[in-house]
């Protein structure tokens, strides 16, 4: 049994709850742990994107799209992880 599209709506839930809650000083450090976690976790399938031709058919983005969006990942996460810096 397979969940692929139950977990990017989970994703994507947590993804807008946790910038939600950045604008909140008093959860923003939580907010900022909880965005590395999640583009931590989220990695590997922006990895299986980038090799995937069937991937990038079904979002309709190209592989230089994909690889593009690689490097990405490291400047959010340095972002984030500024976020958890009083």
């Amino acid at each position: 049994m397979s969940f692929h599209l139950e977990l990017v709506y989970l994703s994507g839930f947590f993804e807008i709850l946790l910038g939600f809650m950045l604008l909140f000083n008093k959860y923003r450090t939580i907010a900022a742990k909880g965005i590395i976690l999640l583009l931590i976790v989220v990695f590997p399938a922006n990895i299986y994107l980038a090799q995937s031709t069937l991937a990038q058919s079904l979002l309709e983005i190209t592989k230089e799209t994909a690889i593009i969006r690689l490097p990405f990942q490291a400047v959010f996460l340095l972002f984030a992880y500024w976020f958890t810096k009083k």
